[in-house]
């Protein structure tokens, strides 16, 4: 099943992250894979350190370096376009290694948006996935094909959202 979260609005990651939590109840394994997001501690980067030996069937990769062009980016683009080609490499092999039954692409439409990988290539791992795997995509503006593609598409809508001071917890 392919499930995406997606929408300008507040969620889109923590609607995975409740999935995920969904999901390790029932007794099976989950990944999420950070496409943009970098090296910074997010709250669920907090939580998977301080209940790691509690929650054995879930772990967060990031795979992204940061942001593109915001918040003090100063990478190359370059840099940015590798980290994601190199992220979408691990997805598929995980994906294909059947070892999870549910795998996070978080952010995975900002990449594509951002032309750090291709609309394509995401298409061509997530066609791979064996039967009985859930995929789920995050991200603003999930490409038409990823929505024509998914079971499940639901849109984040932001109504209200007062961006400062941005709140830990809440935020990130």
């Amino acid at each position: 099943m392919i499930i995406i979260f997606t929408g300008n609005g507040k969620g889109k990651t923590t609607a995975s992250l409740g999935q995920a939590m969904r999901s390790l109840g029932e007794g099976k394994k989950a990944i999420m894979i950070q496409f943009v997001k970098g090296p910074w501690i997010s709250g669920e980067d907090n939580f998977i350190k301080k209940f790691k030996t509690q929650i054995l069937n879930f772990q967060i990769i990031k795979g992204g370096k940061g942001f593109v062009g915001i918040m003090d980016d100063r990478l190359p683009r370059a840099t940015h376009k590798k980290a994601a080609k190199e992220t979408l490499e691990l997805a598929q092999k995980i994906i294909l290694s059947k070892k999870y039954d549910l795998i996070i692409l978080d952010e995975v439409n900002v990449a594509v948006g951002l032309k750090l990988i291709s609309e394509k290539d995401v298409l061509k791992v997530l066609k791979m996935a064996p039967q009985g795997i859930d995929v789920i995509l995050t991200g603003r503006n999930a490409p038409k094909k990823f929505i024509d593609l998914a079971d499940i598409a639901t849109e984040m809508k932001e109504i209200k959202y007062k961006f400062r001071p941005t709140k830990t917890g809440i935020e990130y």
